[in-house]
């Protein structure tokens, strides 16, 4: 990770090596957080950052099922992260706001303990390879049953289940894991939503187990506007290896194809005429280049 100046951190921008917190920190033990992953891109007007407003209210819509009150209104946390940006000086970046119960109580129930808030900004290029389509292992591990939290809220204490599955991914080789849900049917990947391609059409797990990605309904949208018709349904493994594209999103992945499930291979290793087509019209659009899209943008 790349150093920068500045972390706003509890209504103060404080040194980037001075963002320190107390080791009884309630969250740090107990996984009680909410947090967001954002990005800014530069575009001909100047830097922008891609649906700020639906980040916030998914931030904000996360902390509330652990009764979490962020002291902060939505309109200065958005109008805060637009100044770590300029404070910073950077033109494109990742953007970590998180919110966490803070030092003065231990115990499970978290009420009563502080309430903390930072917000992070650094540079960080493509999550997974830039170059070539990812290999994808299907983990023994399964998503977190619906019926034991909730699916829809970005909680810190959820992401132990994907580093599970991104260490066994890993150790055996692959770029990235794949979870399935509780029934055995598709899910995501550990930070990412993931999408197929039958003869022309797009497919993409329903809600239920899985987060809403942004990037995820981004891009339901823009298939859509390109002509493609998008179906939201239970998908098996089978269904998935016999996909003629797959295909991950996720704001930190943006679209990212997979060439590779376990040792099954998906357009023969290749990124897919219909995968690349989203994936370069998402680019334009971070990048401000298509007029329609232009609302989904806040210039820093």
């Amino acid at each position: 990770m790349e150093e920068q100046k500045k972390i706003w951190l509890d209504g103060k921008f404080i040194d980037w090596k001075e963002a320190k917190i107390h080791i009884l920190t309630h969250t740090l033990h107990y996984g009680g957080g909410a947090f967001e992953g954002i990005r800014a891109y530069q575009t001909e007007k100047g830097t922008s950052v891609f649906r700020l407003k639906e980040h916030i209210e998914r931030f904000f819509y996360s902390a509330s099922f652990l009764e979490m009150r962020i002291p902060f209104l939505k309109e200065e946390i958005e109008r805060v992260i637009l100044e770590t940006i300029k404070i910073n000086e950077l033109k494109e970046c990742y953007i970590r706001p998180i919110a966490f119960f803070g030092y003065g109580k231990m115990g499970l129930n978290p009420i009563g303990a502080p309430v903390n808030l930072a917000i992070a900004v650094w540079p960080w290029g493509a999550y997974l390879d830039e170059e070539k389509p990812v290999a994808v292992k299907v983990s023994k591990y399964r998503r977190l049953d619906p019926q034991s939290i909730v699916s829809e809220a970005k909680i810190c204490g959820y992401y132990i289940n994907s580093i599970f599955a991104t260490l066994e991914a890993q150790k055996a080789g692959f770029n990235e894991a794949l979870l399935l849900d509780s029934q055995g049917y598709v899910a995501e990947g550990p930070g990412e939503n993931i999408f197929l391609v039958k003869k022309g059409e797009l497919f993409t797990p329903s809600l239920g187990s899985i987060l809403p990605g942004i990037t995820r309904d981004s891009v339901i949208k823009i298939a859509k506007d390109l002509g493609i018709e998008v179906k939201e349904k239970k998908i098996t493994l089978e269904e998935l290896k016999l996909a003629d594209e797959v295909f991950f999103t996720g704001t930190a992945a943006e679209v990212c194809p997979i060439g590779k499930i376990d040792e099954t291979l998906i357009n023969q290793g290749k990124i897919g005429k219909v995968t690349e087509k989203i994936k370069n019209f998402y680019q334009r659009v971070v990048h401000g280049r298509e007029e329609k899209y232009l609302n989904w943008l806040t210039l820093v």
